[in-house]
């Protein structure tokens, strides 16, 4: 079959297309024929950084082939003997091994049962692919962890983006006041989503303008607290504060506690007890149209590297999908 393997860590013509064997399932597992596969910011920072190729893709260093990807849409093609929750010819779709070896960037690919749910009919595989990583952690940060409730006020850093447009839907659909954090170009599209608020991050000082907010939801790639500390300062009293890349050390969260009463929180993602309900939930919403998936491109597979090119700008509007 073909597949996209990463030759060696580096950029993003390093993702180049191979013939590899036909991936061999465990008897929890079922064998996809891939439909779409996601692209996600921490795809290309693994394909980028040897401490993430370790971490987020457990590379043990005897592997023929490297093969990313984690998010996929696709058709039942077999099921292991264990398998009784699918059947061949099921549209399935789902975020499954993160963290480890998914190997979706594949025409097949095998995948456990519990990290699969069904795919509505009336939901293309492009969008449901889109809906895995980056819905579920819109999902885990504002209501797993965040609590959100009908009357809350949410800021949304990165409201136009993968996981952002879906946290700002998410938000409305909870009942949420929801302010969207984007840049200026992108202020219809995020009003159009259902944001009751729009700023620009370019020319405007959110935590100027906002200081009540019950929750922050911070999807800022920086490489220090500083974003944070501006987040904190736009909560108010016993807020919370949910970071998705930037990992708020011991002393922030001390200092947030003692100083405002507010929670700061890592958010991740990774199949926990939830994570089916969750993904089930998500797929309702889709279904009923409560939540949509943007497609801002798509990429036949030979030309994964420039999908990879477009997500390391950080600045993608929706999500970029790519196509066995």
């Amino acid at each position: 079959m073909r597949a996209i393997v990463l030759k060696e860590i580096g950029a993003p013509e390093n993702l180049v297309l191979a013939d590899v064997p036909m991936p061999v399932m465990a008897d929890n597992e079922v064998l996809l024929q891939v439909k779409a596969i996601s692209i996600n910011p921490v795809d290309a920072y693994v394909r980028r950084t040897k401490e993430a190729l370790d971490q987020v893709y457990a590379y043990k260093g005897t592997e023929e082939y490297i093969i990313l990807g984690w998010d996929v849409a696709g058709i039942v093609t077999k099921t292991g003997k264990a398998v009784n929750k699918f059947k061949i010819g099921d549209e399935v779709f789902g975020n499954f091994k993160f963290l480890g070896q998914a190997n979706a960037y594949a025409e097949y690919v095998a995948a456990p049962e519990k990290e699969l749910v069904l795919k509505p009919g009336n939901v293309s595989f492009e969008s449901a692919a889109g809906a895995t990583m980056a819905a579920l952690t819109a999902w885990v940060s504002i209501v797993n962890h965040g609590n959100i409730k009908k009357g809350d006020k949410i800021i949304i850093h990165g409201a136009s983006g993968g996981v952002g447009h879906y946290a700002v839907q998410l938000a409305k659909y909870f009942g949420a006041y929801v302010i969207g954090v984007a840049s200026e170009a992108n202020k219809e599209f995020v009003l159009g989503l259902g944001a009751d608020e729009f700023i620009d991050y370019k020319t405007q000082k959110f935590e100027e303008i906002i200081t009540d907010a019950d929750i922050v939801h911070d999807a800022v790639w920086s490489e220090d607290l500083n974003h944070l500390e501006r987040s904190l300062k736009a909560l108010k009293a016993g807020g919370t504060l949910l970071s998705l890349v930037i990992y708020p050390d011991e002393a922030f969260k001390e200092k947030a506690k003692k100083e405002k009463n507010v929670t700061a929180l890592h958010i991740s993602v990774s199949p926990n007890e939830t994570y089916e309900n969750d993904l089930e939930f998500i797929a309702g919403l889709l279904s009923t149209g409560k939540i949509r998936t943007h497609v801002s491109h798509v990429f036949p597979l030979e030309e994964m590297d420039k999908a990879h090119t477009m997500i390391q700008t950080k600045n993608t509007v929706g999500k970029i999908i790519v196509k066995p």
